[in-house]
């Protein structure tokens, strides 16, 4: 069994799974939201989920968040990509965007219910393992290349680039 990220052959990698992540910050404060149902159920994310045929991941993202918190980002800026390997032999490649406004009001849907934080009040401990590694780079507007091996929910390694 892998145990560390620089086991793993990242140049023929092949994802399960291409995914996205939207982050709305506005006045010192990020919007997040409590995950309902589906992958990451009960955790603090933000909006986000799997591209559909022939979509862009930034058209993923935008279509995710209306989905999710019936908002439309404006501003968006892509912000990194995360790389996840997880020991059941899952895989994710996530594309992290940041958006400076947005039309419409958060609402709950089906899927999540919206939460608004303070910066420097995350509630990480409600949200993945591999978060407090990458949300830094992410606020500080630093683009990152980040790697990630899990076992179910736990972290066991990681690697950080930045640009």
């Amino acid at each position: 069994m892998v145990s560390r990220v620089d086991e793993i052959d990242w140049e023929r990698w092949d994802p399960a799974t291409v995914a996205t992540l939207m982050f709305v910050i506005q006045g010192g404060r990020i919007l997040l939201m409590h995950k309902k149902r589906g992958f990451g159920k009960g955790k603090i994310n933000g909006p986000g989920g799997k591209l559909e045929s022939g979509e862009t991941p930034l058209q993923c993202a935008i279509r995710e968040t209306q989905e999710e918190l019936c908002i439309t980002p404006t501003g968006v800026a892509f912000a990194g990509e995360l790389h996840f390997q997880f020991t059941d032999g899952y895989s994710i490649h996530g594309h992290v965007f940041t958006a400076t406004g947005f039309e419409g009001e958060p609402a709950e849907t089906e899927e999540a219910i919206p939460l608004w934080c303070a910066i420097d009040e995350l509630p990480f401990e409600h949200m993945w393992e591999d978060d407090p590694t990458w949300f830094p780079h992410m606020l500080e507007g630093r683009i990152f290349s980040a790697r990630y091996l899990f076992d179910g929910d736990r972290m066991l390694d990681a690697v950080i680039d930045l640009d």
